[in-house]
């Protein structure tokens, strides 16, 4: 049986396999099915990012529903946060994102969120999958008519407002925020206004093609640069679905998914709202966290790359903070003002908030494969992965593991000597490319 879901669920280029029309529509009337089995309500709500292919993917998706005889509602475009909270909140059986995330717009997606706005677990996407895959090809299109339902955008805002808790500010603080031409672009400017912040918006001109085209949480830069030219206090970079969010301070320093988990981990503490003493993370997250949040009297703990790993192990341990380095950060939500939350609370501009946290030396290194091969099947692999590990000790950590949604393999070595790292980073890379490049 063909794997379609990855670590954030399915993604191909549009129109091709598995997401072209047909496939799409099988795996609407598959959902459904699904759901009836389990005896929820055959009820789905779905949301999508700017990309052109957007608005075809979810005929096809309503398609299918309606072939299930189930009921499908969209909230148009909409961050991808916001359909998992709408899906909980209005008592959807199911909640359907329709976007690639930060990929380039060629590409598309589709993640499913279960009726508690998490996302499905592995069973639920191995019987779509035998769904999808034995499903007719060539499917006729119908000409469905959609209408997004405007108020449910609505209500996403105005909870995002009732969260933020209001802060006496000595002065109006100026945020520039670059919304990746993707679906933040109608909600961040309005929010961040309404809440009383000077606001400068940019890549917030979608036109179906610009989406993360060089813009948004992948290029940075240009958000720093812009943060600097107009003097303001905070930069915030999403991608395309607005799930991801990078920061650049006052000084124009670009900070990642670390930051934000050592920012909210002390505020929170300090506000007493952290519900457990774990922070949770991936194994691509830097010492210096675990060593400054150990500093903090808390504890990080791994899981494998994957927002939804950070999930389930965030409810096991009955945590609230959890989040990935590339900036997808689990709280819930909220993610942007509660950083300027933090920054209000103690009056102190973003460089002083994360002046505490040293970051040690890490390099990252993707690797092309042809194929997705289990390291184990090969000694030579292990053998250099087991050599490089007594080498670092316990100043160092190095993670291989394949990418989720590309034909790579990802090398990430940290330590305390860059010059050291980076041999070791060669050598790993050299072993892997030998036994599985291209």
């Amino acid at each position: 049986m063909e794997k379609l879901f990855g670590t954030d669920g399915i993604r191909a280029v549009a129109g091709q396999s598995p997401l072209d029309y047909s496939s799409v529509c099988a795996l609407g009337k598959a959902l459904i099915s699904h759901i009836k089995e389990e005896e929820l309500e055959p009820r789905a709500i779905i949301g999508r990012d700017t990309r052109e292919s957007g608005e075809w993917l979810e005929q096809a998706l309503f398609q299918g529903i309606n072939a299930g005889q189930g009921e499908a509602v969209t909230a148009g475009i909409i961050p991808t946060s916001a359909v998992s909270f709408l899906t909980k909140k209005h008592s959807f059986s199911a909640g359907i994102v329709i976007s690639a995330s930060h990929n380039p717009y060629q590409d598309n997606g589709i993640k499913i969120f279960s009726s508690q706005g998490i996302k499905i677990s592995d069973a639920w996407e191995r019987k779509l999958e035998k769904a999808v895959t034995e499903a007719p090809l060539n499917v006729k299109r119908e000409n469905i008519k959609i209408t997004p339902q405007p108020s449910l955008g609505q209500d996403y805002m105005d909870f995002l407002k009732s969260r933020f808790s209001p802060v006496n500010l000595k002065r109006r603080i100026k945020v520039v925020l670059d919304c990746s031409n993707g679906a933040s672009s109608f909600f961040a400017y309005q929010v961040f206004s309404d809440l009383g912040f000077e606001v400068i918006a940019i890549g917030n001109t979608p036109d179906g093609k610009n989406i993360n085209d060089n813009c948004g949480s992948l290029y940075p830069q240009n958000l720093a640069r812009k943060v600097i030219e107009s003097k303001a206090d905070i930069g915030v970079a999403y991608d395309g679905d607005a799930d991801r969010a990078i920061w650049v301070d006052e000084k124009g320093r670009i900070l990642n998914g670390d930051h934000t988990l050592f920012v909210l981990s002390r505020f929170m503490k300090e506000k007493g709202r952290l519900k457990s003493d774990y922070i949770i993370a991936t194994t691509m997250s830097n010492m210096g966290l675990e060593k400054a949040v150990e500093k903090l009297d808390l504890k990080l703990l791994r899981t494998q790359v994957g927002d939804k790993y950070v999930l389930e192990e965030m409810m096991r341990l009955k945590a609230n903070l959890g989040g990935e380095q590339s900036g997808h950060t689990i709280f819930l939500i909220l993610t942007s003002l509660k950083m300027l939350e933090a920054m209000a609370a103690r009056n102190l501009p973003l460089s002083k908030l994360v002046e505490d946290l040293e970051e040690f030396p890490q390099i990252l290194v993707n690797v092309p494969v042809r194929e997705k091969t289990d390291f184990d099947q090969f000694p030579e692999i292990i053998n250099a992965k087991e050599q490089i590990e007594k080498r670092l000790g316990d100043s160092g950590r190095l993670n291989v593991r394949y990418s989720g949604t590309e034909p790579v393999a990802r090398v990430m070595i940290e330590g305390q000597d860059k010059g050291e790292i980076e041999d070791c980073a060669r050598q790993m890379a050299s072993v892997i490319s030998k036994h599985l490049g291209n």
